[in-house]
Order: C-alpha cells, then sequence, then structure tokens
C-alpha cells in the first residue's frame, strides 16, 4: 500500500482504531440487544398465540431479517465506500443503527395493535441489517489501513474486540430488567435497554467525526485510481477470494450466534437454567473477549493471520461437544466455563485476524466491496441461520444437541481448508488499469 507522508502518525493511527472499536460496541450492542430480546422476550410480545418453542422460530425468524438483510447493505455501502471514501459510510451507518434500535422500544405489543407490531419489528429490523452490513467493512479498513505496517493485525482486532463490550452491554442491560417481575419486564422494562440507545448513538457520532479518511483511500483518490462499480470488480475479478472468505467466516459466525443467541434460548427453555445465569456467564466471555482478541490480534502480527483463524477452526472441532455438556451439567460454574472457553478463546482466534485476513484479499481499489460482499453473505447465510437452525436441528434430535455439534463440525472443516487457502499479505494499492486492465469498469 502507498503512503502519503504524515497520514500515518502516530495520533492518527491510534485514533481511528479507538474510534473503530468504540463505534463498533455503540453498534453492536444494538445488534446484539435485539438478538438477547428474541430469545427471551418477543415471543411473549409479538407471537403469544404461538406455543412457546414456535414463538422463539417466529422470533428468531424476524432476527433472520437484519442478516439477511446485510449483503444489500454490504454491497451499497461497499460501493459508495470505494467511491467516497471511509469516514462518511461509518457516520451514516451509525445513525441507520441507533434510530431503529430506538423505535424498537416504541413498538406496541401484539395486543395492542396484532400482527403490525411483528410488521413494524420487521421492517426496523431490515434496516438494522443493512447498517451493519455496510458498517463492519468501514470500520475494519479505517483501522487496518491506518495501521503501520507490522501492527495491521493488532489494529485490525480492535474493531473485532469492539464486539465484546457491545455483548457486555446489551447482556448487562438485559440483564438488570431480567430482574424486574415478570409483568413489569414484559410491559415496560425490556423497552428500557433500547431506548437508552440514543445516549450511546450520540456518543458514537461524537468519536466517529474526529476521525481523519484512511489513507489508501486518499491516495486512491490523489492518483485517480477508482472503479466505477467495485461489486461488478469484485464478482468478476475476485470469485476465488470471496468463496474462501465466505467458506471461513460461515464456521465463525454460526459458533457465534451457536452459542450466544441459541444457547441462551436453549438453556433457559430447554435445561431449564436461570435467565440470569446465562447471561452473567456471556458477559463473563465477553469480557474476557475484550483482552483476549488484541492479543490474538498481536500474535498473528508474529505468526501470521492465518494460523490464528485456523487454530480457532480446530478450536470449534474440538469444543463444542464440551461446550452443550457444560451447559448439561445445570451447574453455573461449568456453564461460566462454557461460554468463557466459547468467547473468550475459541471465538477470539477466529474473530480478532479476520479483518486484516480478508482485507488482504483484495487491492484497496475494490477492498470496502470485497470484505463487505463476502463477509456480509457469510454472515446472512450462518447468523441469520444459526438460531433457526440450530432450533430445528434440536426439535429433529429429539432435545439433544448432537446434531447441532455434527453441523458445526462440519463448517469448522470448511473454514480450516478455506483459510489454509487464502493469503497472508494485502494485495496492495495497484493501479486499476494493472488489476483489471482498465480504468473504469
Amino acid at each position: 500500500m502507498n503512503k502519503i507522508p504524515g497520514a500515518r502518525s502516530r495520533r492518527a493511527y491510534i485514533t481511528a482504531g479507538l474510534a473503530s472499536m468504540m463505534g463498533t460496541t455503540i453498534e453492536w450492542y444494538d445488534f446484539f440487544l435485539y438478538g438477547t430480546a428474541a430469545a427471551l422476550i418477543f415471543n411473549k410480545i409479538f407471537f403469544p398465540s404461538f406455543d412457546p418453542l414456535t414463538g422463539t422460530l417466529a422470533a428468531f425468524a424476524t432476527y433472520s431479517v437484519g442478516f439477511f438483510a446485510r449483503p444489500l447493505g454490504g454491497i451499497v455501502f461497499g460501493h459508495f465506500g470505494d467511491r467516497m471514501g471511509r469516514k462518511s459510510m461509518l457516520l451514516i451507518t451509525l445513525f441507520m443503527m441507533g434510530i431503529p434500535t430506538i423505535l424498537i422500544g416504541l413498538i406496541p405489543s401484539y395486543d395492542s395493535i396484532g400482527y403490525w407490531a411483528a410488521v413494524a419489528l420487521v421492517l426496523l429490523r431490515l434496516l438494522q441489517g443493512i447498517a451493519v452490513g455496510g458498517e463492519w467493512g468501514g470500520a475494519v479498513l479505517m483501522a487496518v489501513e491506518h495501521a503501520p505496517e507490522g501492527k495491521k493485525g493488532f489494529f485490525g482486532s480492535l474493531p473485532q474486540a469492539g464486539v465484546a463490550p457491545g455483548l457486555v452491554l446489551s447482556s448487562l442491560a438485559m440483564g438488570m430488567v431480567a430482574t424486574l417481575p415478570e409483568q413489569d419486564m414484559l410491559t415496560w422494562g425490556w423497552r428500557v435497554p433500547f431506548l437508552a440507545s440514543v445516549v450511546l448513538l450520540a456518543v458514537g457520532w461524537f468519536i466517529r467525526a474526529k476521525v481523519a479518511e484512511s489513507p489508501d483511500f486518499e491516495q486512491m483518490k490523489k492518483q485517480g485510481d477508482k472503479v466505477e462499480m467495485p461489486a461488478m470488480v469484485v464478482l468478476r475479478q475476485y470469485p476465488r477470494q470471496v468463496l474462501t472468505v465466505v467458506g471461513g467466516r460461515l464456521a465463525e459466525v454460526t459458533w457465534f450466534y451457536t452459542v450466544v443467541t441459541f444457547a441462551l434460548a436453549y438453556a433457559t427453555g430447554t435445561l431449564g437454567i436461570p435467565k440470569t445465569v446465562m447471561l452473567d456467564a456471556t458477559v463473563w466471555g465477553a469480557a474476557i473477549a475484550l483482552f483476549t482478541m488484541p492479543l490474538c490480534g498481536m500474535l498473528a502480527d508474529r505468526i501470521g493471520f492465518k494460523w490464528v483463524f485456523m487454530a480457532g477452526t480446530v478450536g470449534i472441532l474440538l469444543f463444542s461437544s464440551q461446550f452443550f455438556d457444560l451447559l448439561q451439567s445445570l451447574d453455573p460454574r461449568n456453564i461460566t466455563i462454557a461460554l468463557a472457553i466459547a468467547i473468550g478463546l475459541v471465538y477470539a482466534c477466529l474473530y480478532a485476524p479476520e479483518g486484516s485476513l480478508f482485507a488482504a484479499q483484495f487491492p484497496a481499489e475494490v477492498r470496502y466491496s470485497g470484505i463487505s460482499i463476502a463477509v456480509q453473505v457469510s454472515g446472512a447465510i450462518g447468523g441469520g441461520l444459526a438460531p433457526i437452525v440450530a432450533t430445528s436441528l434440536l426439535k429433529y434430535g429429539g432435545g439433544s444437541p448432537t446434531y447441532i455439534v455434527w453441523y458445526l463440525g462440519a463448517l469448522s472443516v470448511i473454514a480450516f481448508l478455506s483459510a489454509a487457502c487464502m493469503r497472508e499479505t494485502a494485495l496492495g494499492g495497484l493501479p486499476v488499469a494493472a488489476v483489471n486492465g482498465s480504468r473504469h469498469v
């Protein structure tokens, strides 16, 4: 990547890294809040006429809408991020994520307006999904493209590490309202964490507005190395890179939403574990990940991005069965250990190096589009279907998670092989004419 004099001062890349992390924390707080509410509350608020398991499936279906909208967000914001810059897209996606979250907290219940409540929920979830689909790529690139050589793994892990405090905040918020009497929680308590997002929205805007544009994008703009249709270039010129990123991330995103979202519904609904026990264990796992993700990022700088990621895929293969065994013990200590290892170790190995590893697969001219399309397609398939597939496999297995373990194991093997095919170093900021044979595509 070419370097603009003065563009990557120590203050600039530290500010970019922290801003990416803080902004991602806020946006993921909004997203995880919905997932927790879908697992614990929405089946009773918006689908009360269904039996508990069917109601949970319906709630997870509205949850999945956000994932299926992500590829659209990746295409739209990837296009403008490659054409107009990374920073402006981050500010737009922040508002597109925060405002629907606040509005979700204002939706009347099924008892008040019938199925229109579910319709409103789906529409707002759609906007959230589009926003997250465009946000991730920009946040990662702002950190990685500002980072000095030799530290891209660490700085690429910072926006990833923002997921941990986002999960902690959402779990703590829902944990506090879960202590309310059932009637109070279902009538007004669950709305408070959603409405409180207005404060986080203001903080996020203040932080991200201070970040300078990506040096790589500024260099592209200076040299005129921009393409007309970045998404088309990605799909025509880099199909192998797209497929390997999709195959690699499927295991990570499915693992995460299985152990965080599905496991919450499974433990409380099937095993009868108190909600507070699961939420507390999730907080511990996320708190550990806040420290292990940067450590995994630094390790990736030393031994290679893909080797740390591949270690995480092996972790899924070895630990998925033990994860469910620990939950089934019903012992709060074992449950905490299960979430600590699943999130704080296995997930950290997978997620921390992803930003730098996936960014290295595409040249700067189409990098926002490339990683956004690949990551969000896999997110729609893996994250969107994870709770539904896991719930269905649980039902098919008569309440046993055996088929879920096999499902996770198969995805981990695919991810291992996909990562083995990935390059470690960036394609670089080559002129478009050298990459595609034409400056305008």
